[in-house]
This record gives structure tokens, C-alpha cells and sequence, in this order.
């Protein structure tokens, strides 16, 4: 049988290989920057590439691994980050105008344990502006493709650390999650996208949206790497106050083992009116397969969800009036040419660097904040939020995990919805209350639409039961055949 293609190996297989001196962390590398170079001006993945640099890195892994020195678990694989994420190499742009020309002067704590891991990192994933939307379109820089049919949005925001796993141009991702901008571009390109418990994941050096929601978390192909990249990612830091102060467990260890007696919950608000019908039959025959496999299926209630998405669209835009008021043109980020006083080089300045969508969410964050009407919008929301967490909490009383769809239908056409927030915005009705209660969620594959599409399986569990939800996918994963599929992309012209 002949060796599959570089690409093709998971990012554990790459590592083991590497380390085992069986393949080169060049090789493998060059491998991912030759897909990159032949598919990414057609998918749009990547803000910045790091040729040069990537080359460098695997090089000085190569010499490592030759004197016989003991290397990190992602030795030599090649790891794209979401252009949120602070690096010391490169630019941080959040796909933004206004962080254009940034660039940071640290690294985020997940990049510096990336590279005490000996990831190789190959460049910058596109994004939606500052993560603000659900199909990678409002980049200053342009959208991203789905690799299924590039006609298609790949989900957002994290759209193009998507589009790159999917289209086998990185090994895996990071992606953040505020409402769902790991989990639902992993469903609608068709890989595993796992958003933590709010503070297993330390947050410094996440440019912040909306710090009460935002969580890192890795994008991959299959639930193993996954569970690698975590272990990796996870874990207490000084510099954020959020973050959990506990070791987390390692959550490959007992990750090949099948779960026993597990209970199952699926939410009777979940599977509604708007709901695909092919989604609903692809995640319903999901659960069928653990029914026969041995688990318990209960109905569960989340009767507050239907306020979800009213919520968010209030707690979220808030975070971000206030996050996003340091960007004024005079400390750091676009500074406008055109400005007659210092009222007008603010107002210019963020006139220019936002976009519109970032925009329409600072107006509606900074009214939902302003004197007047804290009282009937962002304390009700918060209210609302408290009933949310405890309709988890209820519901997990009854089930271990909650199972539904990751997104009402498959991927859209891009700018079906453009002209339409609204539209938009439902994209995220379940998964935004997973941020909202700060549980861990992710996305499985499970299937693919008559038109080819990636259909995905949402996971939600109790906070820090992680290593539970990684089992559970492992098991469904190794059943079926859906992470082996590979979309066929047409190279750039």
C-alpha cells in the first residue's frame, strides 16, 4: 500500500513520525507550504503566510530530533493561528483595518505553549472582523471559501482557520469562540472544532470581543488531535484572572476507551422550526447509533433558549463597546490622515479602521450601555443569562451530555445573508448559549447534505467535562467515516 500524502496524516501521526525520525518536520512543512501555495489564493484561509520562517522552524527541530533531544508532543507539525492571536512574529490584524499594520510586542500564552510543544507555524488565518460575524465575510481583507464548494461561506469567525484544516493546508488550528466561531465553521467545513469551559484556556494574548464569552480552542480533523492540542492549550495561567487555577487531566489518556452508561439529553427547543431537514435526520441518526450502542436517550428542556440569541446580541456588543474603545487613533492602531481637532481624528480614525458590522455592534453595545436603558438591556440580558446556566444545569441533572445540531442548515451561499443581520445572526441559535452558561461544546462531523455539504453534531457537557465529550466523539468517530473525506479543491489560477 503506499504511504499516504504528507498532508494527509493527522497531526498525531506527523508528530510520532517526526519523532521517530521516519519523516523530516521539513518535509512535512515544505508539504503543508506547497498546499498552501496551490489552494489558498482560490480558499482565502490565510492573512499572512511564514514561508521563511516556518522552513527556519523545522529546520532547527530537524537538528534537535538528530542530536537526540527530547522535543515537545507537536515537535515539527505545522499549526495555522487565528489573526487574533498575538504572535512576536508577523502581524495581529483581527482582519481589520484598524490593527492593519500591527504588530504585537508578546505572544498570546497559547502560542508560547505551541512552541514549547514544537509546533511550526505556518501563517495566519483569516477572519471575521475583530471575530464579529458567521461566515468569514466581514474581513477587511476579503472572505474566505469553503473547501466543499467555494461558492459557499466556510462559517465563522473562525472561518479560515477552517477552510485550512478542512483543505488540508495545516495539520490543525486554534480558532476562538465567543457564539459559536469554533463550532460552526467545524461543522460547515466538516472537522472537529471543540470550544473549552471558559477558563480552561487561558485568554491572554486573544485580542478580546467580548471577555465574558470568548474562549481558544483547537480546530482539527479528527476528535484525537483534538484531545492533543488541548492538552497542549489547556491549563492555569498568572496572567489572566479567569483562568482556572487547577492542572487540567490528560485528555488523551483514556480518550480510545467506549463510554459506559452514558445518558444522552436532546433539547426539544434544538430541533424546531427553521431546523434543515437533513441536519435534523443526520444528527437524529447520530443518536440512533448511540441508542444501539448502549446509551440512554432522554428529552431534556432548555426552555430560556429562545432567548439565546437576544441575549447575546446584547452581553456580547456591550464587551465590545467598552473592549473596542482603545482603538481611538492615538494610541495605536489606524491613526486617520484627515483630522482638523481631536474629536475628528477619533471619530475618523474609527470610522475608517472598523468596519460595518463592527461598527453596527459597538452602536448597539455602547445604546445598550448608555444611561437610560443599562437597567432594560444589559442587566435583563445578564438576568437572562442566569436562567440560561441554570437551564443547563437542570438539564444535566438528567443527561451527561447534550446532543443536537451545530447549525440549522449546511454551509450558504456567500452573500445570501449579507444584506440581512438578523438572518445572520440566527446562524448561532445553538450555540450561543453554550458562551453564555460557559460550558464546553464541539462539533463533530456526522454526515454531508445531497448537495456534498458537511453536516455537524453539536456536544455540550458540564463545565470542565471535556475529556467525557472527547470519548463520546472518539467512539462515534471511529464508526464512521466522515473525517476521511476530503474535499476537492481546485487549484489556483
Amino acid at each position: 500500500m503506499a504511504e499516504p500524502l504528507l498532508t494527509e496524516l493527522s497531526a498525531r501521526e506527523l508528530a510520532q513520525k517526526i519523532a521517530k525520525r521516519e519523516i523530516r518536520a521539513v518535509d512535512a512543512t515544505r508539504a503543508f507550504l506547497e498546499q498552501i501555495d496551490t489552494y489558498d489564493r482560490t480558499l482565502h484561509a490565510f492573512n499572512e503566510i511564514y514561508n521563511d520562517a516556518a522552513i527556519a522552524q523545522a529546520d532547527a527541530v530537524d537538528h534537535s530530533l538528530d542530536r537526540g533531544e527530547n522535543l515537545g508532543v507537536l515537535a515539527g507539525v505545522p499549526i495555522a493561528l487565528k489573526d487574533n492571536l498575538c504572535t512576536l512574529f508577523g502581524h495581529t490584524t483581527c482582519s481589520s483595518k484598524m490593527l492593519q499594520n500591527f504588530c504585537s510586542p508578546y505572544d498570546a500564552t497559547v502560542v508560547t505553549k505551541l512552541k514549547a510543544a514544537g509546533a511550526i507555524f505556518v501563517g495566519k488565518t483569516n477572519l471575521d472582523e475583530f471575530a464579529m460575524g458567521s461566515s468569514t465575510e466581514n474581513s477587511a481583507f476579503g472572505p474566505t471559501h469553503n473547501p466543499w464548494n467555494t461558492q459557499c461561506v466556510p462559517g465563522g469567525s473562525s472561518g479560515g482557520s477552517a477552510a485550512a484544516v478542512a483543505g488540508r493546508l495545516c495539520a490543525a488550528a486554534l480558532g476562538s469562540d465567543t457564539g459559536g466561531s469554533i463550532r460552526q465553521p467545524a461543522a460547515l467545513c466538516g472537522i472537529v472544532g471543540l470550544k473549552p469551559t471558559y477558563g480552561l484556556v487561558s485568554r491572554y494574548g486573544l485580542v478580546a470581543f467580548a471577555s465574558s464569552l470568548d474562549q481558544i480552542g483547537p480546530m482539527t480533523r479528527d476528535v484525537r488531535d483534538a484531545a492533543l492540542m488541548l492538552n497542549v492549550i489547556a491549563g492555569p495561567d498568572a496572567k489572566d484572572s479567569t483562568s482556572w487555577p487547577q492542572p487540567p487531566p490528560d485528555y488523551l489518556r483514556d480518550l480510545e476507551k467506549p463510554p459506559e452508561k452514558i445518558r444522552i439529553g436532546l433539547p426539544k427547543e434544538f430541533f424546531g422550526d427553521g431546523l434543515a431537514a437533513e441536519v435534523s435526520n443526520a444528527v437524529h441518526a447520530a443518536v440512533d447509533f448511540f441508542r444501539n450502542h448502549g446509551a440512554e436517550i432522554v428529552q431534556v428542556s432548555l426552555p430560556h433558549t429562545r432567548y439565546g440569541i437576544a441575549a447575546y446580541y446584547v452581553i456580547a456588543p456591550a464587551e465590545a463597546s467598552s473592549n473596542l474603545a482603545r482603538y481611538d487613533g492615538v494610541h495605536y492602531g489606524h491613526r486617520t490622515p484627515h483630522a482638523s481637532d481631536l474629536f475628528d481624528l477619533y471619530a475618523a480614525s474609527r470610522a475608517e479602521g472598523f468596519g460595518p458590522e463592527v461598527q453596527r455592534r459597538i452602536m448597539l453595545g455602547t445604546y445598550a450601555l448608555s444611561s437610560g436603558y443599562y437597567d432594560a438591556y444589559y442587566l435583563r440580558a445578564q438576568k437572562v443569562r442566569q436562567l440560561i446556566k441554570d437551564d443547563f444545569d437542570g438539564a444535566f441533572e438528567k443527561c451527561d451530555v447534550i446532543i443536537s445540531p451545530t447549525t440549522p442548515d449546511v454551509a450558504f451561499k456567500l452573500g445570501a445573508k449579507s444584506s440581512d443581520p438578523l438572518a445572520m445572526y440566527l446562524c448561532d441559535v445553538f450555540t450561543v448559549t453554550c458562551n453564555i452558561a460557559g460550558i464546553p461544546g464541539m462539533s463533530v462531523p456526522c454526515g454531508f447534505s445531497s448537495t456534498g455539504l458537511p453536516i455537524g453534531m453539536q456536544m455540550l457537557g458540564p463545565v470542565f467535562s471535556e475529556s467525557n465529550l472527547l470519548r463520546l466523539a472518539r467512539f462515534y468517530e471511529l464508526a464512521h467515516d466522515w473525517r476521511t473525506r476530503k474535499p476537492a479543491i481546485a487549484p489556483s489560477s
